[in-house]
């Protein structure tokens, strides 16, 4: 079975607006590139869908745009060229080399686990909050940034259960950011 892996950029009092934490940096940058190697599959939400494309699809004229740093792209020919599922309930068709998802979003996602590879990436708020609700995310990654943002949407807010987390792999950066790997904790009996 393949891992459902959440990961996310995040301030130091859990906001997770993508605007709310550092700029990127070429070293985030080489970090989540090397994350989008570790999954075959990326899965997001209509709204980190919608925000993905409109950033890293690789333009119709096959140039990147000219804000693009060099150290930029190798990460957006890796999201561009990887294979996505969008789940939506309001979206009638999907382009970028992704498939839309609709119906019963448990089965769907353990379909998608039950195949074969490295693993599967979510990114966003509202479908990973529905996912670690529904227990199918197998490792948290948290990019937290040494930012008080004081406004914004939170971490997994709304959660309907604690998930009691161990940690796996802890990264510092130069920018004082810290990528922080965990996975669930096995449940005592």
């Amino acid at each position: 079975m393949r891992p459902l892996r959440y990961s996310i950029n995040v301030t130091l009092d859990g906001c997770c607006h993508h605007e709310a934490g550092l700029p990127p940096d070429e070293e985030s940058m080489r970090y989540w590139t090397a994350q989008l190697g570790r999954a075959d599959a990326l899965l997001f939400g209509r709204v980190t869908y919608e925000m993905m494309a409109s950033a890293w699809q690789k333009p119709a004229t096959g140039a990147w745009p000219d804000w693009m740093d060099e150290w930029q792209i190798p990460f957006a020919e890796a999201i561009d060229g990887a294979k996505k599922y969008v789940v939506s309930s309001t979206l009638s068709e999907v382009d970028w080399n992704a498939e839309l998802v609709q119906g019963d979003l448990g089965q769907t996602v353990q379909r998608l686990k039950q195949e074969p590879g490295e693993g599967l990436w979510v990114g966003g708020v509202t479908l990973p909050l529905a996912l670690a609700d529904l227990g199918l995310i197998d490792e948290y990654e948290f990019l937290v940034q040494p930012v008080l943002s004081g406004h914004g949407p939170t971490l997994l807010a709304g959660l309907r259960e604690r998930i009691q987390l161990e940690l796996v792999d802890c990264q510092q950066f130069r920018s004082g950011a810290v990528a922080v790997r965990y996975r669930p904790a096995p449940v005592a009996a």
